[in-house]
C-alpha cells in the first residue's frame, strides 16, 4: 500500500508541476515526490527536515494548523514565513475521506503556482487542482482503509498482550490470522515488541507511520512501580497509578538483528504523542515524564509476545530511570535492571529512606556513583569532579545518615539496590 501512496503523490507532482509531499495528520512523512525543477533553491528547511527525519516538528505543525488545515475541505494557500523556516509558499491539499481528515498533500510553490486558481466562493478551481483533489481523495480512501485495518490489528494485539495464560494460544491464533489477512504475514517470521513510555492516549488515533517492519501498535496501561505517594516526591505516582505506554509490533529481518525495532523506536519517540505529560497530573511542581523506549527479545512464536512486551516495557522503564541506557534500550542490555524491574513495589528501605529526601540529593548521587564505581574512591572522585577528601567526608555522612557500613558487602548491596529501585 505504501507504493500506492508514492504513485499517487507522483501523479499530483506531475499534474501540477511542483514537488509534493504526503504526510499523515500527525505530520509523519508517508511519501514525497521530486520534480525535474527541484534543486537546492526550491528546498526549504521545513521540507528538508520532514524528508530526512520523516516528521515535522511540533512548532511547524502548530504553525501550519493555525491556518485551519485540519478543518479545510478545499485547497489552502499558505504564504512563506522565513522566520519560521518556511522560505517557500505552499498549497495544502487536505486529504479527507467521508468528512474525516487523514493527512495533507503539500505542494511547494516555487513561483509558477502563484496564479493557480484554488476555487471556492463560487469560483471553480483550476482543472489541475480539481484533478489533484481527486487524487487526494483516493489517497484519503487508502489511508482510511489502512486506519481501519490498523485499528483491527491493534485490538487483536491488545487482546494477546493482556490475555491470561489459558487464553494465550487462542489470542495468538487470532493475531496470526489478522496479520496474514491484512499484511500477508508468514508464520515463523521473527518479531519483537517496542514499548514507548509514556504515550498520549488523548489524541485521536491516526494511521501508523510509514516505518520498515511496523505491523501493529496499541496503547496499553501500565502500573507504575513507585512504592508510595510521598510528599517529598510529588512527581511520583502512588501504587497502582496507571501510565499509558505504546506497544508496537515490529517484524525483523532476522532474530539476531533488532535494527528495524531500533528504527521504529527512534521515530515513535519523535511523535507528539511521546512527549511526556506530567507523571502526576494536576499536582503543583510535577515534572514532565522523560520519554523512553524499550525493545524485547526477538521471537518467532506469537505466544511469546506477552513476554517480549514485558521485556520491552521493563527496558523502557530502565531507560527512563537511567539516562545512560536510553532513550532506547534493549532488554538484554539493561543489566541489573532486568531483575529490579521485576521486583514488586515496596516502601523504601527504612535505612535508605532518609537518604532519598530532596535535602540529601547530593549525598544520594555520591553514594550511587561510589557503588557504580565498585567502591573505588579515585574513580568516584574523578567522575563526580570532587577532591578525594570531599568524597570521604560525604561517605562518612552517608554512613551516619543510614546507619550502614560501606565496608560491608551486604550493606553496600542493600544501598545499591535501594538507590537503583528509587530511580524506577
Amino acid at each position: 500500500m505504501r507504493g500506492d501512496y508514492q504513485q499517487l503523490v507522483d501523479e499530483i507532482s506531475a499534474a501540477l508541476g511542483a514537488p509534493a509531499t504526503l504526510e499523515d495528520r500527525d505530520f509523519g512523512l508517508i511519501a514525497f515526490g521530486a520534480h525535474e525543477s527541484e534543486d537546492d533553491e526550491v528546498m526549504d528547511p521545513v521540507r528538508t527536515r520532514s524528508i530526512l527525519q520523516r516528521r515535522s516538528s511540533a512548532a511547524v505543525r502548530a504553525w501550519f494548523e493555525a491556518f485551519g488545515i485540519a478543518r479545510a475541505t478545499s485547497p489552502l494557500r499558505i504564504p512563506p514565513d522565513p522566520a519560521a523556516g518556511v522560505f517557500k509558499g505552499r498549497i495544502c491539499l487536505p486529504v479527507r475521506h467521508r468528512g474525516v481528515v487523514h493527512g495533507y498533500v503539500w505542494l511547494l510553490d516555487d513561483g509558477h503556482l502563484t496564479d493557480l486558481e484554488l476555487g471556492g466562493r463560487g469560483t471553480p478551481p483550476d482543472p489541475r487542482i480539481a484533478q489533484a483533489m481527486e487524487t487526494a481523495a483516493r489517497i484519503g480512501a487508502l489511508l482510511a482503509h489502512e486506519s481501519r485495518a490498523g485499528s483491527e490489528l491493534a485490538e487483536v494485539l491488545r487482546e494477546l498482550l493482556t490475555s491470561q495464560a489459558a487464553g494465550r494460544a487462542a489470542a495468538a491464533a487470532a493475531l496470526r490470522d489478522a496479520l496474514r489477512d491484512t499484511l500477508r504475514f508468514t508464520p515463523g517470521t521473527p518479531l519483537t515488541l517496542v514499548a514507548v513510555l509514556p504515550w498520549d492516549t488523548g489524541t485521536d488515533a491516526a494511521p501508523l507511520p510509514s516505518l520498515p517492519g511496523l505491523l501493529a501498535a496499541c496503547p496499553l496501561p501500565t502500573v507504575a512501580t513507585a512504592p508510595q505517594d510521598r510528599p517529598d516526591h510529588p512527581d511520583r505516582p502512588g501504587p497502582g497509578a496507571a501510565e499509558p505506554a505504546l506497544a508496537a509490533l515490529v517484524r525483523l529481518r532476522q532474530t539476531g538483528s533488532l535494527t528495524p525495532a531500533q528504527t521504529a523506536a527512534d521515530h515513535l519517540l519523535r511523535s507528539p504523542r511521546a512527549a511526556g505529560a506530567p507523571v502526576a497530573a494536576g499536582r503543583a511542581g510535577a515534572r514532565p515524564a522523560r520519554g523512553a523506549a524499550g525493545i524485547g527479545l526477538a521471537t518467532r512464536e506469537l505466544t511469546d509476545l506477552p513476554t517480549a512486551w514485558q521485556q520491552a516495557l521493563d527496558a523502557a522503564r530502565a531507560a527512563r530511570a537511567e539516562p545512560r541506557l536510553g532513550p532506547v534500550a534493549e532488554w538484554d542490555a539493561i543489566g541489573a535492571y532486568r531483575l529490579l524491574t521485576a521486583l514488586p513495589a515496596a516502601p523504601a528501605d527504612p535505612a535508605v529512606g532518609p537518604l532519598l529526601a530532596p535535602a540529601h540529593a547530593e549525598l544520594a548521587r555520591t553514594a550511587e556513583a561510589f557503588l557504580d564505581c565498585a567502591g573505588q574512591a579515585g574513580r568516584t572522585a574523578q567522575q563526580l569532579g570532587i577532591h578525594r577528601q570531599t568524597l570521604y567526608y560525604r561517605l562518612a555522612r552517608i554512613e551516619k545518615l543510614t546507619g550502614l557500613d560501606l565496608d560491608e558487602g551486604a550493606d553496600r548491596l542493600l544501598l545499591h539496590i535501594a538507590l537503583k529501585a528509587a530511580r524506577l
